[in-house]
């Protein structure tokens, strides 16, 4: 029988494991690119971990459709979260299509047939009920033009010199404490009316242990909520890390003595006793034994990328969450041609200036980090050449300025993603794009500013600029603005002042 899906086993330039928004926005660019590759799937359709979560079914990020920009303005992706991008305006701002209009958070199957929509209009192919198994290297050192990676998969083997993993992290994750195998996880987790009437305790007090005490406070006697760590919150940590303003309830309800608690505590053990759990736990503050006898036990204790047998590889891994340490590239520090691609593009952490964490986490961040990530692999291996634009010098100032009112990269992820313009004798004055700020920061190279987003302490936002000259790095700030609207003449005048040096008095025009 002839196999009449795409993609089959075989060898290919790049190969591209994972079909959710990371597998997705990664391969559309480098089609974009004209970078040959394939793309394979576990899953039978596009959408990744929205396909099953989140269990309560709406996202944390937004879709705004009503926003104070067009649809058709880059700009709207500032206020929409959850479409993926692209240079054809028929495959932007998909998301706010299929929505309802009851919430601008997006309902899961409307952000499943969103990420199915833009694979269509897309023409992306790609080769479903494929499971990725195992990895190899044959031909010489990873990295080595010779070097081949071997991906086995349950259709066969893919050989690449680049793979992609775009895997998302949905593996469950446990910590080892006694009697924890006797407790479901949050990927188990029931219909909420079946927990009508019952004691609940979950374990951990992050996103997902807060969007299930969400859904069981209409029907749960009684909900408890531990982990050694207090809570944080998002509006604190000014980023997507920390539970989410909409999950707050459980967490006011706990403040103001209403059937629910939430303890800074550890969990000793856990036993069943006939029907139901008897957990033990010791307070972090106190050093107090409490003892909960309840109906289930739920354990909200996070996820793992799936990376299967990289790490004997050489992949090297860190933190309970078992992220690969990635370069500001997001490629593996320690076996080269392994590259990451959404939510575990998070673990290059980036600068966190301020404390504040990238978004990389989420499709909002993400999907730029993807665009960046199919450049870097279309420039460095594959020799295609990225446009530069040539820019006079007096254009500088009001360019990147623009740029930070209206381009949302530096928006969605700020201190992170920048927007480079290089300056030097024989090239003239170039647009560079966007870059991570990391490598920016970190890398040789000519004279050069760099333009971000950065929030303070106080989750202020405020332009930042980093002049590279002379191979050395300086960094300069200018005044917030709560509006997030800095193409003004003072900033203009102070940025001019700052470039001066970088390109000559031209910059102050």
């Amino acid at each position: 029988m002839s196999d009449t899906k795409p993609f089959p086993p075989g060898e290919y330039p790049v190969v591209v494991v994972g079909s959710g928004p990371g597998g997705l926005q990664v391969s559309h660019s480098l089609t974009e690119l004209g970078v040959p590759h394939a793309m394979i799937s576990r899953d039978p359709s596009a959408g990744g971990m929205f396909r099953r979560f989140p269990f309560f079914q709406r996202l944390l990020s937004w879709t705004k459709p009503y926003a104070p920009v067009a649809r058709t303005e880059r700009e709207y992706e500032r206020y929409d979260w959850n479409s993926l991008v692209s240079e054809d305006p028929k495959l932007r701002a998909i998301q706010p299509t299929l929505m309802d209009g009851t919430s601008y958070f997006p309902a899961r199957p409307e952000m499943e047939r969103n990420l199915a929509t833009f694979a269509e209009r897309a023409g992306l192919q790609v080769r479903y009920d494929c499971a990725w198994e195992s990895t190899r290297v044959e031909g010489g050192p990873p990295g080595g033009s010779e070097a081949r990676f071997v991906l086995a998969t349950t259709d066969g083997e893919y050989r690449c010199r680049f793979p992609i993993f775009a895997i998302g992290e949905a593996q469950p994750m446990k910590p080892d404490t006694p009697g924890i195998e006797l407790v479901s996880h949050y990927v188990d987790t029931r219909e909420a009316h079946t927990y009508a009437d019952r004691e609940i305790f979950i374990i951990g007090k992050e996103v997902s242990a807060f969007e299930l005490a969400t859904g069981f406070l209409q029907w749960a006697k009684r909900i408890v909520l531990a982990s050694p760590s207090p809570t944080k919150l998002s509006v604190n940590t000014h980023s997507l890390v920390g539970v989410r303003a909409r999950y707050v309830q459980p967490y006011e309800d706990h403040v103001l003595g209403g059937g629910v608690i939430v303890l800074d505590a550890s969990i000793q053990e856990i036993a069943r006793t006939g029907e139901r759990f008897t957990v033990r736990v010791r307070r972090s503050n106190t050093n107090e034994e409490m003892v909960f006898e309840v109906d289930d036990v739920i354990a909200a204790t996070g996820f793992q990328p799936p990376i299967r047998d990289l790490a004997d590889l050489g992949v090297v891994t860190y933190g309970r969450n078992r992220l690969p340490a990635l370069t500001p590239f997001w490629e593996s520090v320690s076996l080269k041609g392994v590259y990451f691609a959404g939510t575990v593009s998070r673990s290059a952490a980036g600068l966190k200036k301020n404390g504040v964490p990238s978004n990389s986490g989420g499709v909002g961040g993400h999907r730029y980090n993807a665009r960046i990530l199919a450049k870097h692999i279309a420039r460095t291996h594959f020799g295609v050449q990225i446009p530069r634009p040539e820019l006079r010098a007096d254009d500088i100032v009001p360019f990147l300025l623009h740029e930070l009112d209206h381009g949302p990269e530096m928006w969605h992820q700020r201190s992170y993603l920048c927007r480079v313009v290089t300056v030097s004798p024989d090239d003239g004055v170039r647009d560079e794009g966007i870059w991570p700020l990391a490598h920016f920061v970190d890398s040789q190279g000519p004279d050069a500013v760099a333009a971000t987003i950065e929030a303070n302490a106080q989750g202020e936002n405020y332009p930042a600029f980093y002049m590279r000259r002379g191979g050395r790095v300086t960094e300069h700030l200018l005044e917030a603005d709560q509006r997030m609207r800095y193409d003004t003449a003072d900033r203009r005048s102070a940025l001019a002042a700052i470039l001066r040096e970088l390109v000559g008095s031209e910059a102050a025009a």
